[in-house]
């Protein structure tokens, strides 16, 4: 029987299958393969012995959250406690675009700046609607359309927002809502687990917050080519990097303020972590 892994408790896996959900453990030829099922996984299961026989062939999958087979990300993102953070922001759009996932960003805590604090950071947010759907977290009714028929995962940062903006599309999800440390200036886990919900004719991925973004496995190629402004411009060079070459269109854009600077900046913060091309076969 083919199912839906929906949710993962105490290494038991919650399979949807049709209407019916069932708790399944996993055969131990999985786990020797190294191959762990994530939640969204496509499995087939002995439905007598309640046991996960095979994982489906992933479309994709992404590291953090750890699940599969997504269609969108909603990236939300706070604009204060915690401070706006467009490096961040920019490490989970290159992954999802790697992964040929749609990116929808989601701004919250607006109404916590001041006037001039809003304008020190609209551009920012303006650049990031000329690429993508941008929404801020009032914006409910709109923010609704974009899941029918998508399989969609929120991701962000602890503290974001992520459990009060579902509370606010669906009031009977009460999600529990953590504060925000003082001390530390970012939020308390809420969300300990990833789980499927099925909301406005798709289905949405809740999933807990981080503190960091460790970034890795991708080759600076595949970084750059997840920059989707930069492919507006294209260089005179195939494989311009868009760091040391000369007459670099990318560079231009960014000197001319066409391209913002903070995006350059981020784009070059994340290649010093990738692999080069000669690396490749070192990858996992």
């Amino acid at each position: 029987m083919e199912g839906k892994i929906y949710q993962i408790l105490n290494n038991k896996y919650e399979v949807k299958c049709g209407k019916e959900v069932v708790t399944c453990s996993i055969r131990g030829k999985i786990r020797t393969q190294k191959l762990l099922p994530l939640v969204g996984d496509n499995v087939i299961i002995d439905y007598n012995d309640k046991v996960i026989e095979k994982i489906l062939p992933r479309i994709n999958t992404i590291r953090r959250p750890p699940v599969s087979n997504i269609t969108t990300g909603l990236i939300v993102a706070s604009l204060k406690s915690p401070d706006l953070d467009t490096n961040l922001i920019d490490k989970i759009l290159v992954e999802l675009e790697f992964n040929h996932i749609k990116p929808v960003i989601c701004f919250t805590k607006k109404d916590l700046l001041t006037s001039d604090e809003f304008n020190n950071i609209k551009d920012i947010i303006k650049y990031y609607g000329s690429l993508y759907q941008v929404f801020f977290n009032d914006q409910i009714r709109k923010i609704k359309k974009i899941f029918k028929d998508e399989i969609t995962v929120f991701i962000g940062q602890t503290g974001a927002g992520k459990s009060t903006l579902l509370n606010k599309l669906d009031s009977n999800l009460h999600l529990e809502v953590g504060e925000i440390s003082e001390a530390l200036g970012r939020g308390r886990h809420t969300t300990r687990n990833v789980k499927m919900i099925e909301l406005f004719d798709g289905i949405i991925l809740d999933t807990p917050g981080f503190s960091s973004l460790e970034f890795q496995n991708m080759l600076k190629s595949e970084i750059r080519d997840a920059y989707i402004d930069f492919k507006k411009y294209p260089c005179s060079y195939k494989d311009c990097t868009h760091i040391k070459e000369e007459h670099c269109k990318i560079k231009e854009m960014v000197n001319s303020g066409i391209i913002p600077k903070f995006r350059y900046e981020n784009y070059l913060n994340l290649l010093k972590t990738a692999y080069s091309e000669t690396e490749k076969y070192k990858r996992r």
